[in-house]
């Protein structure tokens, strides 16, 4: 009743006429947005206080859309709503600057793109200008979708698509900043007409030098993803990025320089110069980085093989440690698969690991998991925290792993020589995994598994009859021209035959054929073996001269018939004195000096690896009399003296039946 009365009323005032408000209230009585914009326009015109007199058309003109005043009647929006309609006269200049700056300053506090959508809907022109910043607040509010990529409905919402067949057909009211915000978050698949006109009008102010450095760093990213790294723009932007001062690139800027490097790695020779000076200036905004940025940085300094920029590398650790508990499961992996590329470890950030681990116990990703204890692995890592939940959460949760997250979770176990509160639970688990799903693990990845748990004395005794068959082994060796066994291969399996008949008496199964078995496991690269630390060796050989008199009487890197090498071999007689190691026969013992430098323990511990505790095993089962000479017991003396008695005591102990 209100707004019935308010129309009549107005409308008889001479000073006063608004067409389109009557037209509103005849179409729309009791409508809330109505009457809100009612409510705008009267406030205007209480404040101007001005005698001349003025109209307003009430409509909406974004594209293809249209009106109807009585419900059927449809009017184009460019024409007048009623043929009685007139224009109004335009307000005094101040007036008129406000009412251009108001779409602005509204855009400006919309937080969302439904909320830019449904302001720019209330409007009742739309200029190309206002068009323009609309779409930009659209994409700038929106960034926060899926990395920077609009969602669904507002690509299908009717007048986003208006806005972006206005802009379609003039970009050239779009800011720099607006070009590349809109550039960045629209669809690159399929192309569309908006996206094309949007690329050929960066081209234009690319080529005529008028973007900025943090706008050549949206619109690189942007033609990455559109066209490539083989496009010419792309090279005409780096060329451009590298006459900007660094110092004014914001933090999220280099990160986008990164991006656009790894994306086109052929480029890198050419522009190593320039990376160089990246790298350089990324050391002093490490602080500054997000725990997203760091691993975006990490992530491009692998792809583009910057090992020469360990100190950002060590630096980049040190955010990393802060930010262990924000990062998402992908980027602590991708960065824990950095640090393992450029070598990196320290302690403060297994501490870190620990926490994280303890912290989310249950709950964390099997990937993640697969990826932490390969890094502990690769690194020779014992962190009894983090083997343990491991071990807990394989127990309770086995069905979410991967056959590859299998492996990689229990394979640790085995080479760093370590057996859980829980192991009894932890290898039943596994023995009926591999039971139920023993054809879905492909056989190298099955054979690797299966030797671990040999190294830590759980023999997988029900499927060594399975590795051993030649079906196995043919699936092992693979198919085609060039088919073999690799040599690694061929060690494990000779192993856990070694182990079959050494440790598991009670296995009759099948046992491996002949042709299968290597002479040494001591190979030039993925060895079962960790080979001699040439420094130790040295000062242990220099030291057993001085105790034996003579070099003669001891052997160096002797092969055994059980493919093991021993480091030095001593052989005693009958009644334990030392022989000549040139002598065959009477040989009654063989002593085996085990010099184990720092490669054969889990880092920074006194606790041997997997591989070399399974030596020492099998060498004391073949009868060997094991003498270990660890590298930190040999660091403690000070003198070639205080060597020479303790390789005595090491070897001449009362109960040792070796004299000298």
């Amino acid at each position: 009743m209100a707004l019935i009365t308010l129309r009549r009323n107005l409308c008889h005032i001479s000073d006063f006429w608004i067409p389109g408000t009557v037209a509103a209230l005849k179409i729309y009585p009791a409508d809330n947005h109505v009457r809100k914009i009612v409510k705008d326009r009267l406030r205007v015109w209480f404040c101007s206080l001005q005698p001349e007199l003025f109209g307003v058309r009430f409509h909406h003109s974004y594209c293809k859309n249209f009106h109807s005043e009585n419900g059927n009647d449809l009017h184009p929006v460019a024409e007048p709503w009623f043929s009685g309609e007139r224009k109004w006269n335009r307000p005094e200049q101040s007036l008129k600057n406000e009412d251009e700056e108001t779409p602005y300053r509204r855009l400006n506090s919309c937080t969302s793109p439904e909320e830019v959508l449904s302001f720019i809907s209330t409007l009742d022109t739309l200029p190309v200008s206002v068009a323009s910043a609309a779409l930009h607040r659209v994409c700038e509010v929106g960034k926060g979708y899926d990395e920077q990529r609009l969602p669904k409905g507002i690509l299908e919402n009717s007048i986003f698509q208006a806005l972006c067949c206005q802009c379609e057909r003039d970009p050239s009211h779009l800011t720099s900043a607006g070009l590349v915000t809109v550039l960045q978050s629209l669809p690159m698949d399929p192309p569309s007409t908006l996206m094309l006109s949007l690329v050929a009008e960066c081209q234009r102010r690319l080529q005529g030098g008028r973007l900025e450095a943090h706008h050549l760093c949206m619109l690189g990213e942007s033609l990455v993803r559109l066209q490539g790294s083989g496009c010419e723009a792309l090279e005409l932007v780096l060329c451009q990025l590298q006459c900007e001062n660094l110092k004014t690139f914001a933090p999220e800027d280099i990160v986008a320089v990164y991006r656009i490097l790894q994306a086109c790695p052929e480029k890198v020779d050419k522009h190593q110069a320039f990376l160089n000076a990246v790298n350089n200036f990324t050391l002093s905004i490490v602080p500054y980085l997000s725990p997203k940025s760091v691993s975006h940085v990490l992530t491009a300094l692998v792809a583009l093989d910057q090992t020469h920029a360990l100190p950002l590398v060590i630096k980049l650790g040190k955010s990393v440690v802060r930010y262990i508990p924000r990062f998402t499961n992908e980027e602590l992996r991708k960065v824990l698969e950095a640090f393992l590329y450029f070598g990196h470890s320290d302690r403060f950030l297994t501490e870190a690991l620990e926490r994280h681990v303890a912290a989310l116990c249950l709950s964390l990703d099997p990937d993640v998991i697969s990826t932490v204890m390969e890094y502990c692995s690769r690194k020779r890592i014992l962190s009894k925290p983090i083997l343990n939940m491991v071990a807990e959460t394989f127990v309770c949760q086995s069905e979410k792993f991967s056959p590859r997250q299998i492996a990689e979770s229990i394979e640790p176990f085995g080479k760093l020589n370590y057996l859980p509160p829980n192991a009894p639970a932890l290898f039943r688990k596994l023995e009926s995994v591999l039971v139920a799903r023993f054809h879905h693990f492909p056989p190298q990845l099955l054979l690797k598994l299966l030797h671990s748990c040999s190294l830590i004395e759980c023999h997988p005794v029900n499927f060594m009859s399975k590795i051993f068959s030649p079906f196995f082994l043919q699936r092992l060796q693979g198919q085609g021209k060039e088919s073999y066994l690799d040599k690694v291969s061929l060690a494990q399996v000779t192993q856990l035959f070694m182990t079959s008949v050494l440790e598991c008496a009670f296995y009759k199964g099948p046992k491996l054929l002949p042709q299968y078995h290597v002479k040494s496991f001591l190979t030039p690269c993925c060895s079962l073996e960790t080979p001699l630390d040439l420094h130790l060796y040295k000062s242990v050989v220099t030291g057993l001269i001085d105790l034996l008199g003579s070099r003669l009487y001891f052997a160096s890197k002797v092969l055994t018939p059980y493919c093991y090498t021993i480091d030095v071999e001593i052989k005693l007689d009958e009644d334990g004195f030392v022989l000549p190691f040139t002598v065959e026969e009477d040989v009654h013992k063989r002593v085996a000096l085990c010099i184990d430098g720092p490669q054969r323990f889990c880092a920074d511990t006194k606790h041997l690896l997997g591989k070399e505790a399974i030596k020492q095993r099998h060498l004391r089962l073949l009868g060997y009399q094991v003498v270990q000479v660890p590298y930190h017991e040999l660091e403690l003396l000070t003198s070639r003296l205080e060597l020479v008695e303790y390789l005595q005591r090491k070897l001449f102990s009362q109960s040792s039946p070796v004299h000298w």
